[in-house]
């Protein structure tokens, strides 16, 4: 998300005042700003004699808890947080699990974002150096134990595998967590060198996968199931932004097991004793919705629009040099126009979440992904102040951004229909709402559809002589809480980057854009603008290579001079790709910067018989910093491709008359299994502190599978989904 901002994160220094309060809040309670009496927590019935920090506990069963201040919703967060503990501590793997910290920005915030919340594929370069100043706090603590307990000095004790020793003796963590709990916190600790390094760099396996595997019960927010729970869900208006004229709820409440029909802002939600019940008498409510201020426009009416808008001058975006100018000198201009489609993100768990609410304080259960955004707008909607609400943080059956919204409005919606429960005079009791599939690929938040044109120029010998790139798009980030971070002098960089901040030297470019207003709330979709500048970068790339009769990879290579890590993967993916795909395959290669990651993709492509593509192999070169967990690097690769194969050939979001024609899997189709590639993926050993790996994978993988097409057919696909051309 906001991948825009580099500052550095601060060093995390510990005091015991820190630790006690915020002991309380993780073991107890949610509890801000409180003044906790000295060892209160290490001996409290919750804490019993064990170690508890922010980011860590250690209980006297020897486990090792990691804290993780980021939401893992399948990309792996948890398990490098706990990776990262586990090297600074010495513990070891089996003792190491991973658990959500509580909703509190002054001790989780992300510092990339200022409030506590996971996005933009900014975990680790978030943690990095403060999860392990956290692991190797408590070592210290732990050590500092074992020396008073065995009357040797600190230097005498060594840890290893989560086993204490010194002078003879041995402990395990939860052996000492007692006593380590009553240590002063160093001031200041050492962190290991590389050339130290236990896990970090190697495959330390996924903390969460016994409890998947076991199909733990609460294990997502879907899961949640407080004693009591009623389920809601929502009849909302068939076009975004259109108000309810009249509800008759008569035969919806005649329904066995429902319990209430509210009408709430969001539309009319039903309460009933299952989820089966509640989507029943929901089927069953007569409304009549008026449009208002609705949106009634449908895609080709858009379209049109924005391509009118492309005749247009827009606003400029880091211009560079005389683009028209040296267009206007050039020996030969290419001309294109992309367009893009409106996507859902469609993750595997739909949205929910369960609200407790007695009118004086309230708890939410779900898969929160900016937990500090979410907890100030359910304060806000239930008026309470902030320490009366806690947000428990669970497992996200996937997101790719969606359960990241700016304007909370999930869990605006679940408060406003608990709020609505205690109103009508019910006792307060647990309240789930769920989206059904089809209110999730319905609901909108979509990645915005796009147009893109293009002109390019080669001088005489071949050279790129001016580009100029116009983008027509909805801004994502414009009227949300972000907006002075990303928007400014008009332009929402999330809809040029990768373009006006290309790393190509292209001494002669200009970018501007138009940003329409249009009723269709659209959101961050996994790698946000560079699913669409990159596709657009790369395959115009391609055609000037092609049109200067140049090796793609060479006429790249002699634009990326300055970035050594970019040429650096692009190289790599080349090399590693080999001189030739498999017989009867064609090939197209891609290279693109992504939240500070450097990715190059080597498509393979078969046309079949029918003239369908088949992405038979990817080839993938990566360069995102210190590797922290290899394995976890090829997965996120791996998905990152599949995720965005996915929308290349098939997805689209279309709207006729206002409304949203797709309504589940069948027809907005993902991925099949028998779509996805061999997928080879290749690291870069690098001491460069860690940036992204949730979603750089994803933009290249577009324009490679483009280009190899062009080799296979000569035909430059620039109106996406290939479903549309025949090819999918």
């Amino acid at each position: 998300m906001l991948h825009y901002l580099n500052t550095k994160p601060p060093v995390y220094k510990p005091t015991r005042r820190t630790f006690l309060t915020m002991s309380a809040g993780a073991v107890g309670g949610l509890l801000i700003g409180a003044v906790v009496p000295h060892r209160s927590v290490a001996q409290s019935a919750d804490a019993g004699d064990a170690i508890v920090t922010p980011f860590v506990h250690i209980t006297p069963d020897n486990r090792v808890i990691v804290l993780s201040k980021h939401l893992d919703k399948g990309q792996g967060a948890a398990t490098g947080l706990a990776t990262l503990v586990a090297e600074e501590l010495d513990a070891s793997v089996e003792q190491v699990e991973a658990e959500f910290a509580p909703s509190n920005p002054e001790v989780y915030q992300n510092f990339l974002f200022g409030v506590q919340g996971t996005g933009g594929s900014t975990a680790m370069a978030n943690s990095f150096d403060q999860y392990r100043q956290a692991g190797a706090t408590v070592r210290a603590m732990l050590v500092n134990a074992a020396a008073g307990e065995w009357g040797l000095s600190a230097s005498d004790i060594t840890v290893a595998n989560g086993i204490v020793s010194g002078g003879g003796n041995s402990a395990t963590f939860g052996d000492l967590a007692a006593k380590a709990a009553m240590q002063e916190p160093p001031a200041e600790v050492t962190l290991k060198s590389p050339d130290q390094w236990v896990y970090i760099g190697k495959s330390f396996p996924r903390v969460e996968l016994p409890m998947k595997t076991r199909g733990s019960v609460g294990l997502f927010g879907m899961d949640a199931q407080p004693d009591d729970c009623l389920i809601a869900v929502t009849a909302r208006p068939p076009r975004f932004g259109a108000t309810l004229a009249s509800m008759d709820a008569t035969e919806a409440l005649a329904i066995d097991g429902v319990e209430q029909v509210l009408q709430v802002p969001q539309g009319v939600a039903v309460i009933a004793n299952n989820t089966w019940t509640a989507m029943q008498a929901r089927e069953a409510l007569a409304l009549e919705w008026t449009d208002g201020s609705g949106e009634t426009r449908g895609t080709d009416d858009l379209l049109a629009e924005f391509r009118a808008l492309l005749d247009e001058p827009g606003l400029p975006s880091a211009p560079r040099g005389d683009a028209a100018g040296k267009l206007a000198e050039a020996a030969q201009v290419i001309e294109a126009e992309y367009a893009f489609p409106y996507l859902a993100h469609a993750p595997m768990e739909p949205l929910d979440m369960t609200v407790l609410y007695d009118g004086q304080s309230a708890v939410f259960w779900g898969g929160s992904q900016i937990q500090t955004v979410d907890h100030g707008a359910a304060a806000g909607v239930l008026g309470l102040d902030f320490p009366q609400v806690a947000i428990n943080t669970r497992w996200g059956g996937g997101s790719f951004g969606r359960r990241a919204t700016p304007d909370a409005h999930l869990t605006v919606e679940t408060a406003m229909i608990g709020k609505a429960w205690l109103d009508a005079g019910n006792t307060a009791r647990p309240i789930k709402l769920v989206y059904s599939r089809e209110d999730d690929i319905k609901g909108g938040y979509y990645r915005p559809m796009a147009l893109h044109r293009v002109r390019a120029g080669l001088d005489a010998d071949g050279n790129i002589s001016g580009w100029e790139h116009r983008i027509v798009s909805q801004s994502i980030f414009t009227g949300t809480g972000f907006e002075s971070f990303v928007v400014h002098e008009g332009v929402d960089h999330s809809t040029v980057e990768g373009t006006s901040d290309t790393t190509y030297a292209i001494p002669d470019l200009h970018v501007d854009v138009h940003h329409p207003p249009v009723g269709v709330p659209v959101l961050w979709w996994r790698s946000v603008g560079h699913t669409h500048t990159a596709y657009v970068m790369e395959t115009m790339m391609d055609e000037l290579a092609q049109a200067a009769g140049r090796d793609p990879v060479e006429f790249r290579l002699a634009y990326l001079g300055d970035d050594e890590r970019l040429a650096g993967v692009l190289r790599l993916a080349a090399e590693k790709a080999g001189p030739a795909g498999p017989e009867g395959t064609f090939r197209g290669v891609a290279v693109h910067k992504s939240f500070n990651s450097y990715v190059a993709e080597v498509a393979d492509v078969r046309m079949r018989d029918d003239g369908t593509v088949k992405v038979e192999k990817v080839t993938c070169g990566v360069d995102c910093g210190v590797p922290i967990n290899p394995d976890n690097i090829v997965a996120q690769v791996q998905g990152g491709i599949g995720y965005g194969l996915s929308a290349v050939l098939r997805e689209e979001i279309t709207m006729t008359g206002g409304e949203v024609d797709q309504e589940n899997y069948p027809d907005y189709l993902p991925l099949r299994i028998t779509d996805m590639p061999e997928v080879e993926v290749h690291i870069v050993a690098s001491t460069e502190p860690p940036t992204g790996i949730g979603e750089p994978g994803t933009p290249p993988i577009g324009p490679a599978v483009a280009n190899a097409i062009f080799a296979a057919t000569g035909q430059r696909l620039r109106d996406l989904p290939l479903s549309k051309h025949g090819l999918a």
